[in-house]
């Protein structure tokens, strides 16, 4: 039998609704957090077809790729996380970055200008605006991995809350997601760009306050493997603490050359290089992180752990499915929603960015059902597998997708769409996440070896950072060139998004029906008792 490490969980004094303090720590920590994160790309793609006249397909490039970096840099955050510095240095120095990045991106400057058919845009400011991207995106890197296992951690193994916390803290996510599209969108679209990205900086600095404040609830849980390691001299003068957190600076260097590719490079040389270098870097990191991962599978593990370990590989893939769908509602939704859809809705004038909290909206009304409706179904023996529950996301993400052809075959009046149907959407798709997310964040942290739980982590991550990039490459099959002095034909917006949420609903229908079959080979991989799978 394969021996695995338990986690020591925490006095009950030390609970607080039946769960570990340490889960409501992280809970705010990534309310706050994901307020600063969500209320930034709520404006993002906004920010620049609107503010910098970027063309649609320009703009798609640059989300595509400032969304494969921020999702595939948790791998090397993991990474340096388990080996060398602990998951609580690494969040708060995660933290750090995004408040730097976040409170960067209020600096808009001057808005861009068309005459005769040239843009004019204020270089200096995208500079500021592309070096505080590269900040948020080593940020992330270094926080997002590192604060999802500390919550596995807060639980022992087989500790049948686990699903339920991670559905707790799916919801503090979703908190802080909500609001921000609201204050956000409704402060970058009504009184300037920089008021919403400010106010997102704003939100950063509380949740890395949270963080400082109720890391005692931790139990050591988040603590460096070796922290004697840390302190040795490894470059001259330098330890090896210091030694990472320089590393990670000069990573913020190379990947402001990488977010701006799209901007700079190919202007300079259109064409030539195929594919950019940000997907040649998510290349590598995948390339190192798969050979790395099989290396450990095949050599340092039992047989039991190795199929538990493809297990874990299943649900990263599954996530990439699901995410390339969902990350469309920071792109092809938002544009959709803009153009050609109604806003008016319970007597308010919503704008796009707004519309962006929608999905958040829904997952904190359906997180708490979720966390009960679980358990109320094992007792019963009717609890879905894990794997049967993600193929069931997958399916609803497909569906989300046909209820907005619905309404663009179904217009009203005027031409334009009707907000309800995109209402109803949102909640089909947030149904599947529910289904799909938390269950796989939790089988991730349950399912890898312990001293690789953070790598893995990274894996899941990195399947999101895919997802971002495909999901940009879907949405640029809806891109409109609109000729200057000239209106938007409506019709023909809505028959191109037409085709792509199409083309995207039979994505997700298939992948469902297809980890359907699967699931009987996925939960022989799982060996578990049938309770925890």
């Amino acid at each position: 039998m394969a021996t695995t490490s338990v986690a020591i969980p925490a006095p009950r004094a030390d609970e607080l609704f039946g769960h570990p303090k340490g889960l409501y720590v992280c809970f705010f920590t990534e309310m706050w957090e994901r307020f600063s994160f969500y209320g930034m790309k709520a404006l993002l793609l906004l920010y620049l077809v609107k503010y910098h006249l970027f063309t649609d397909e320009h703009g798609y490039n640059l989300i595509g790729a400032y969304g494969g970096l921020v999702y595939a840099m948790p791998v090397i955050g993991g990474l340096l996380a388990d080996r060398w510095l602990g998951m609580r240095k690494a969040v708060v120095f995660g933290g750090i970055l995004l408040v730097l990045g976040h409170l960067g991106m209020a600096i808009e400057g001057h808005p861009a200008s068309r005459v005769d058919g040239v843009v004019t845009r204020d270089e200096g400011a995208l500079q500021v605006f592309y070096f505080s991207l590269a900040l948020i995106i080593m940020g992330v890197g270094f926080l997002k991995p590192n604060i999802s296992t500390i919550v596995g951690k807060l639980y022992g193994e087989n500790d049948p809350r686990r699903d339920s916390g991670f559905s707790l803290f799916y919801a503090g996510i979703n908190i802080g997601a909500t609001v921000s599209g609201v204050l956000c969108g409704w402060l970058g679209e009504t009184w300037g760009w920089g008021w919403g990205f400010g106010a997102a900086g704003i939100g950063m600095l509380a949740g890395l306050a949270n963080f400082l404040y109720g890391q005692k609830h931790l139990h050591g849980h988040a603590e460096p493997r070796e922290p004697a390691r840390l302190r040795e001299r490894v470059l001259g003068f330098l330890t090896r603490e210091q030694l990472i957190y320089l590393g990670a600076l000069g990573g913020v260097v190379v990947v402001w050359g990488l977010i701006q590719w799209h901007s700079l490079f190919l202007k300079i040389l259109p064409g030539v290089f195929e594919p950019s270098p940000v997907i040649l870097a998510m290349h590598l990191v995948s390339l190192g992180l798969l050979g790395g991962i099989l290396w450990f599978m095949f050599t340092r593990c039992s047989k039991i752990e190795r199929e538990q370990m493809f297990a874990v590989l299943a649900f990263i893939g599954f996530c990439l499915v699901f995410f390339t769908l969902y990350e469309q509602t920071y792109g092809s939704w938002v544009l959709f929603s803009d153009r050609a859809m109604n806003h008016d809705a319970l007597g308010v004038e919503w704008t796009a960015s707004q519309l962006t909290s929608l999905g958040a909206l829904f997952i904190l009304v359906l997180a708490p059902l979720f966390a009960w409706l679980w358990p109320w179904l094992e007792q019963r023996g009717l609890n879905p597998s894990s794997p049967a529950k993600s193929a069931w996301g997958l399916v609803f993400a497909g569906l989300s997708f046909l209820v907005l052809v619905w309404s663009a075959r179904n217009p009203q009046a005027n031409g334009l769409t009707n907000i309800w149907w995109f209402v109803l959407a949102y909640f089909v798709l947030e149904v599947g996440e529910m289904l799909l997310s938390p269950i796989g964040l939790s089988a991730v942290t349950q399912l890898s070896v312990p001293r690789v739980t953070g790598l893995m982590m990274g894996g899941w991550f990195l399947g999101t950072s895919y997802s971002e990039v495909l999901a940009a490459e879907l949405g640029k099959l809806s891109a409109l060139e609109i000729p200057e002095g000239e209106a938007l034909n409506v019709a023909d917006a809505l028959a191109r998004y037409d085709e792509l949420f199409l083309y995207s609903a039979k994505i997700g229908i298939a992948c469902g029906v297809l980890v359907l079959l699967l699931t009987p080979l996925i939960r022989r991989w799982m060996h578990l008792p049938a309770a925890a799978r």
